[in-house]
């Protein structure tokens, strides 16, 4: 009986081309969540005319971009 391969052996087997963009994926991350943090606060600032909206948004995008950087790496280390 065959028998069920390793969820590991599996993800050594990948395509390096594969592992690239993984990779290059991280690197964008942190900056992509807090540039659009930023203008999303940006623009809810123009809109309710606020001056602190841009800030919260600073910091939510980079919480959310480190989260999101965080639990990419937790999965590839598993």
């Amino acid at each position: 009986m065959p028998s069920i391969p390793d969820k590991p052996d599996e993800e050594k087997k990948q395509s390096p081309w594969v592992q690239v963009g993984r990779y290059s994926q991280i690197a964008f991350m942190l900056p992509a969540g807090t540039v659009a943090g930023y203008l999303l606060g940006a623009l809810l600032d123009r809109w309710l005319h606020a001056s602190w909206i841009s800030i919260v948004g600073l910091l939510l995008g980079t919480a959310g971009g480190l989260i999101e950087l965080i639990r990419t790496i937790s999965r590839d280390l598993k």
